[in-house]
């Protein structure tokens, strides 16, 4: 007979101090709605001026229907951006989609004068229209960035954040509010939990703490001040049950989420669509070949061959001074395991002192590292200029001649060695599906600091959700990673 946790209308649960300014929720999503809006006036006022000034400046004289144009774009603005879903409070803080709302409504204001000014055979300045609208593009991006990495900052100290009742599985559950703590900047803390299919309710899970099973969800909503409901992949949950969940969650205004099964698959490979009734999860196959991979090979192989010559002399000064300290070669080259299982050379900075591969047998009794990986904080065959180089990741740069050769990416999986690879299981032998990369998804969240399953984990991520844009915003991450260089021995 199941163990229950007696649960009422009036139960509460104590809110932990790390998430006690989540309390207003509606509250700091109007707020940082009204800076985005004022945000976002200001900026398109600038764009305005900006396009007066470059358009008007050498000629002296400004019609004035320029003048009432620039102080209505503002408005004009507001409006464009209301109506590409710029002001939707679900992608607050997370996700490209914020941005591709501000991308789409410059485009689409673009459009639209283009479209009216030829209907109506009015004269609208094509260099002001020019202007005008990447700045307030260029700028609005910049301007909501800053926005992002305030309300950031602030769900660092556990600000801003909705407050969700986790529905499922104990190890789901579990694995949930693991990730969400590890990534707070998604805005979204368990504060109670429903479980499914466990034996016992026990009295918290992940120091979360449980207020019944899959009948209790509504009272534990009432009890904890939830705003969100999330309900993870559960069998015993039925449809109907869930229907009616929804049913009542939409009394008071609670947002309800759904995870699917299939883990770590992101918006661009999944699409809903109905039949007979039913909600369809639809999951396209990864580009894994073809001409998106064409394009993402030539981008890695300019980009690499510009590296290299702007970072040829830093890359000259680092290899005399690690001839100049011990003797030694300057690069160290090891074979690592590349896409579809091929072997290559990697190059790196030689970081250690010759002949550390030869000690690494007498140094496993110290190995930190998780799975098959080896590592060790203080690995005493490091040299004093070599963990500096670490320290800065500098010891990569020579990876950009395996980009160049087509072995390696700018982003991909973490490149493994030979008997790493060969313990790989079926499901961790996916990730040598692309090419490893330079960076990637385990550089920018914590490097050596990572654990074995987190790091395949992410690595995974990476193969199912690839894209040119992904990969852009990995390299953009890759700077503040190093610089903070947390992970880095």
């Amino acid at each position: 007979m199941r163990e229950r946790l007696a649960v009422g209308p009036r139960a509460h649960v104590p809110v932990p101090t790390a998430v006690s300014g989540t309390a207003d929720a509606g509250g700091w999503v109007r707020r940082y709605l009204r800076n985005a809006m004022a945000v976002d006036a200001a900026v398109a006022l600038a764009a305005g001026l900006i396009a007066l000034r470059g358009r008007y400046d050498a000629h002296g004289h400004v019609p004035a229907a320029y003048i009432v144009l620039t102080v209505s774009l503002p408005v004009i603005w507001l409006g464009t951006l209301a109506l590409a879903g710029g002001y939707e409070p679900r992608f607050i803080g997370a996700g490209a989609d914020e941005f591709r709302r501000v991308i789409n409504a410059g485009l689409g204001l673009t459009s639209a004068i283009a479209i009216l000014s030829y209907a109506t055979k009015a004269e609208v300045s094509r260099s002001y229209v020019l202007i005008a609208m990447p700045c307030a593009v260029a700028i609005d991006l910049v301007a909501r960035y800053a926005l992002r990495k305030r309300l950031h900052r602030l769900r660092d100290s556990g600000a801003c954040m909705r407050r969700a009742v986790a529905v499922g599985h104990p190890q789901a559950v579990a694995d949930l509010v693991n990730e969400l703590r590890r990534e707070p900047y998604h805005g979204l803390t368990v504060i109670a939990a429903c479980l499914a299919g466990a034996a016992f309710l026990p009295e918290e899970i992940a120091g979360v703490p449980v207020l019944g099973g899959l009948n209790d969800v509504i009272s534990a909503v009432r009890g904890s001040d939830a705003d969100t409901v999330a309900v993870l992949a559960c069998p015993e949950l039925k449809p109907v049950q869930l229907r009616q969940l929804a049913w009542e969650l939409e009394k008071t205004d609670t947002d309800l989420c759904l995870a699917p099964a299939l883990l770590d698959v992101a918006g661009p490979r999944t699409s809903v669509r109905a039949a007979a009734g039913l909600p369809l999860l639809y999951v396209d196959h990864p580009d894994l070949s073809g001409l998106r991979q064409v394009i993402k090979g030539l981008f890695d192989k300019v980009a690499a061959a510009s590296a290299l010559l702007l970072l040829a002399p830093v890359m000259l000064t680092i290899a005399l001074m690690i001839r100049l300290e011990d003797g030694g070669p300057a690069l160290f080259k090891q074979v690592r395991v590349g896409k579809d299982g091929r072997p290559f050379r990697l190059y790196k900075f030689r970081t250690m002192v010759p002949g550390a591969e030869q000690q690494k047998a007498a140094l496993q009794l110290h190995n930190e590292g998780a799975g098959v990986l080896f590592k060790i904080r203080d690995d005493p065959r490091i040299t004093k200029i070599g963990s500096r180089l670490r320290r800065w990741s500098l010891d990569e740069l020579p990876q950009l001649i395996n980009v160049l050769l087509g072995q390696m990416s700018l982003v991909g999986p973490r490149p493994a060695l030979p008997e790493e690879a060969a313990k790989y299981g079926d499901y961790v032998r996916r990730r040598l599906a692309v090419r490893p990369g330079l960076t990637g998804l385990w550089q920018i969240h914590g490097r050596s600091d990572l654990s074995w399953d987190e790091a395949v984990r992410l690595d995974l991520r990476y193969v199912e959700n690839w894209s040119l844009a992904f990969d852009l915003l990995i390299l953009w991450k890759t700077w503040p990673a190093v610089a903070r260089g947390h992970g880095a021995y």
